[in-house]
């Protein structure tokens, strides 16, 4: 038996709004911020100096920043875009 969601799962009649029903498990929020965790905690320990730490840590968090943050709400955008365009076209016809 597969394992159940606790969200809906997306379906042709009922396309979901959330981008991250459409992502591998790689790509999830919670894999994102474990590896960046994982990548700036792990520049930390061998080292023990905060100037590399601070080095792996800005495209780190820049890349966490745009895939946890920027990306979800322009794909939002995006979609409420095409549907209100949809709406539209099909008010016209």
């Amino acid at each position: 038996m597969p394992p159940q969601s606790s969200s809906p799962q997306p379906s042709p009649e009922h396309p979901s709004t959330s981008v991250w029903h459409y992502k591998p498990w790689w790509c999830q929020p919670w894999s994102i911020a474990l590896t960046g965790i994982v990548l700036i905690g792990g520049s930390w320990l061998p080292f023990h100096q905060i100037w590399v730490t601070a080095i792996v840590a800005l495209p780190v968090l820049t890349w966490m920043g745009f895939f946890l943050i920027l990306y979800p709400q322009a794909m939002q955008q995006a979609v409420s875009q095409a549907e209100q365009t949809e709406s539209t076209v099909n008010l016209n016809d």
